[in-house]
């Protein structure tokens, strides 16, 4: 029996649970279900790619106060959204702390009687509001989904829970086949002869950007011709002083004509920038899992990442350089390796089975046992 499914996400811009919630739905919907994706979408014209499976954006105003009221009113427009929408899903599958307090809500006035949640990874909170937010997204849904074994222990140890594991996958659009575009790519970019380090995610704490940026100083000495790529950054969160730290530190450095900030990325350019580039360098300190790595093995390049889950859930010593993400001589060290052919293709042959082991098909099949189970 084919089922209706609403996965709701935050934002239509890409991140890591964004870009989870919109492969899954292609990967229902390759299975025959109707998957509809919902997501939060201010000042865009919806989601970056065309999709094979419906999806309808959520009008999301603007809020000039703190992060507390910006939370609290994106939750209230999902809830007056779905109070109004006048379809009815045979699943309703929250991605995010937000969106699972808003089915939360409307589970508690009736309008829907069951909903899941995913939980990519917990954040430590200092608002008393955001803290108890997030509990209520953990302890509400009727089942909770994780995609990595780190947070799955983390979700029975704190709170006695014990959530199903799903994984996630690899689109075969990430590719290390060259198709011409990377030369056009480089020029519209900025991006010259290298070598090139690239990372994705943005700058911001969990991505432990300002250690990699005094590792990436400390390499310049060796290699002056180098380039720092980070591509990304699309958040709710207002990570200000700390860009303005990492900021200050690329003028003490005078770093800036080797660092290439293009923000968020258009999804049609990010394989191809991939390819560009000569090393992944992904040194985070908290990750859900890590969708980049897996982009970036797919892409045919040698990954640095922290020697600490969830990446040592999937990486060995001998498929990506494992490093401390607090040792910036030791990133540093890492990413001069990594110029190395004979160590980047080592990491680069042994990395390639693992994307194997991901697929969004299977990813899909798993949500859909459990799917059966809930509706048991």
């Amino acid at each position: 029996m084919s089922l209706s499914i609403a996965l709701l996400t935050y934002s239509t811009k890409p991140r890591g649970s964004v870009i989870h919630t919109l492969e899954l739905a292609a990967a229902l919907a390759d299975l025959g279900h109707h998957p509809c994706v919902f997501a939060l979408d201010k000042d865009t014209p919806g989601f970056p790619r065309p999709t094979p499976f419906n999806t309808c954006p959520v009008p999301a105003a603007a809020c000039d106060q703190g992060i507390d009221q910006l939370i609290q009113q994106r939750i209230q427009e999902f809830v007056t959204f779905f109070q109004h929408h006048p379809e009815q899903y045979d699943i309703y599958h929250a991605q995010d702390c937000l969106s699972a307090n808003a089915l939360a809500s409307l589970k508690h006035q009736g309008y829907i009687s069951h909903f899941v949640r995913t939980v990519h990874h917990i954040e430590d909170f200092k608002s008393p509001y955001l803290q108890d937010c997030q509990e209520k997204s953990i302890h509400q849904p009727d089942r909770c989904l994780c995609v990595s074994d780190v947070w799955q222990q983390a979700l029975e140890k704190n709170y006695d829970i014990q959530a199903h594991r799903v994984i996630n996958g690899v689109s075969g659009r990430f590719s290390a086949q060259l198709d011409g575009s990377e030369a056009g790519l480089a020029e519209a970019y900025g991006i010259q002869n290298g070598p090139i380090y690239l990372t994705v995610g943005g700058i911001e704490p969990r991505k432990n950007s300002i250690n990699l940026l005094n590792a990436f100083y400390l390499v310049k000495q060796q290699q002056p011709q180098a380039q720092l790529v980070i591509a990304g950054g699309a958040t709710l969160f207002d990570y200000q002083a700390y860009r303005q730290e990492f900021m200050a530190l690329v003028e003490a450095y005078d770093l800036a004509d080797s660092l290439v900030l293009p923000g968020v990325v258009p999804d049609v350019d990010l394989p191809t920038l991939y390819r560009r580039a000569d090393v992944f360098v992904f040194p985070s300190v908290q990750e859900g899992w890590g969708l980049v790595v897996l982009e970036a093995i797919a892409s045919g390049l040698p990954v640095l990442t922290s020697n600490q889950a969830p990446f040592t859930e999937f990486l060995s010593e001998q498929q990506a350089m494992l490093i401390a993400p607090e040792r910036v001589a030791e990133i540093a060290t890492a990413m001069l390796t990594l110029l190395n052919p004979d160590v980047a293709q080592s990491l680069i042959q042994n990395s390639r089975p693992i994307i194997d082991q991901y697929s969004w098909q299977r990813s899909a099949q798993m949500h859909l046992a459990l799917y059966a189970d809930l509706r048991r």
